[in-house]
């Protein structure tokens, strides 16, 4: 039995979401059919059920790279070994709007969990494999989406020197959020695959603006379905479909 994420082995799938949002976590499971709930425990709230005939994982893991890192090792333990993160984020450029859908081909290191396991100087990026699928599963599906660098830190409402955000902007970073730097590196420390996507919850500068939920909300249903369906491209090539 694990620490924090308390189940049986038997059901939990290799192939995992990890969103950090607990009520996102079901919104994906609604997807599934036959999703139930495996276990509510620690802050860690766990579904499991099938997508076109592919048994598949959700877990919410609450926020920032503690809780990330603590996820994948129990759930890895468990027989998880593919991971993707369907998350939100802010945004840097000019144009970016709420609802846009960004995969993220790398991410800035910023928090603090990840330098346990890799220095700083080893590059945050996902596994080519879980990019691909999530690319090809968006331009199935004909969404719109742009893949770019992103940077993740621990500090939400930490100070931000405007010269820092410049140059960020300067060199087209297109997301910001809290957990995938640990996502990609913990992967890569263990050999587990990994892939992250977003919704825009926001305009340059803005967080969650009331006029754009809406917006926002279509791109989070967006992102949860290239998810699935990158998943099941994965799947598919595993031999699993």
């Amino acid at each position: 039995m694990e620490w924090h994420i308390k189940c049986d082995p038997e059901d939990i799938s290799r192939y995992v979401f990890c969103p950090g949002d607990q009520a996102r976590a079901r919104r994906i499971a609604d997807q599934m059919d036959n999703a139930g709930l495996v276990t509510d425990s620690r802050g860690y709230v766990v579904y499991s059920g099938m997508y076109k005939d592919v048994f598949m994982t959700v877990c919410g893991t609450g926020m920032g790279g503690p809780t990330v890192a603590i996820a994948l090792e129990e759930l890895a333990h468990m027989g998880a070994d593919t991971f993707i993160r369907v998350g939100s984020c802010g945004v840097f450029q000019e144009g970016q709007k709420p609802g846009d859908v960004i995969i993220a081909s790398g991410t800035v290191r910023q928090g603090g969990t990840a330098n346990g396991y890799l220095p700083l100087a080893y590059p945050a990026v996902p596994t080519y494999a879980v990019l691909r699928a999530l690319v090809d599963a968006a331009e199935t599906a004909e969404t719109p989406y742009t893949v770019g660098v992103g940077i993740a830190g621990d500090g939400f409402y930490a100070p931000r020197d405007p010269q820092v955000v410049e140059m960020i902007q300067s060199a087209g970073v297109v997301s910001v959020e809290m957990e995938s730097d640990t996502l990609f590196i913990v992967g890569a420390y263990r050999g587990w695959r990994t892939g992250a996507l977003y919704s825009s919850d926001g305009a340059p500068g803005e967080i969650k603006p009331e006029w754009g939920e809406d917006a926002f909300r279509r791109g989070e249903l967006d992102a949860i379905q290239i998810g699935l369906e990158g998943m099941l491209r994965i799947a598919t090539a595993d031999g699993a479909h």
